[in-house]
């Protein structure tokens, strides 16, 4: 079947179908079909080039266009690799905001579990035995429990 398509469309088939990759890209966006569209489209621009040569089998391109996909999404993901630099590092990351802030216990901290207040918030920390009352400095932050030190 796929050599039928192949010998009826010629050295198109590769260019229709990079080129349905790409608008398939854009109904799904992701940037990943871009790479595969890309890469039939290479494959199209050889076989215009290489079509009447008789190691230009259907076998061949496919090869290629695999290897083509595969290597184009190697570099495209490498290429469009994120840096996540932002001028607000710990959003979503309420706790790690946190770190170095002080506050008044509203529990003793017991048995190394107490309680802090900071902002409209109860806190949940671990550290030295401590009085109510008693002023500590956050120094870690894991999940929602809080690491405190005697300020």
């Amino acid at each position: 079947m796929i050599a039928a398509i192949v010998a009826e469309l010629g050295p198109w088939s590769w260019w229709i179908a990079g080129l349905v990759l790409l608008a398939a890209e854009m109904i799904a966006p992701g940037f990943f079909l871009v790479w595969i569209g890309l890469a039939a489209l290479a494959v199209g621009v050889l076989s215009l080039l290489f079509w009447n040569e008789t190691f230009w089998l259907w076998q061949v391109q496919a090869i290629l266009f695999a290897a083509l996909a595969v290597a184009a999404t190697f570099i495209g993901r490498r290429l469009t690799r994120r840096h996540d630099t932002t001028d607000e590092p710990f959003l979503n990351q309420r706790g790690a905001s946190l770190v170095g802030r002080t506050a008044t216990l509203a529990e003793p901290i017991h048995e190394g579990r107490g309680r802090i207040r900071l902002d409209d918030t109860q806190w949940r920390v671990s550290g030295p035995d401590l009085p109510v009352g008693a002023r500590v400095k956050v120094v870690a932050s894991n999940g929602r429990d809080l690491t405190v030190e005697e300020a």
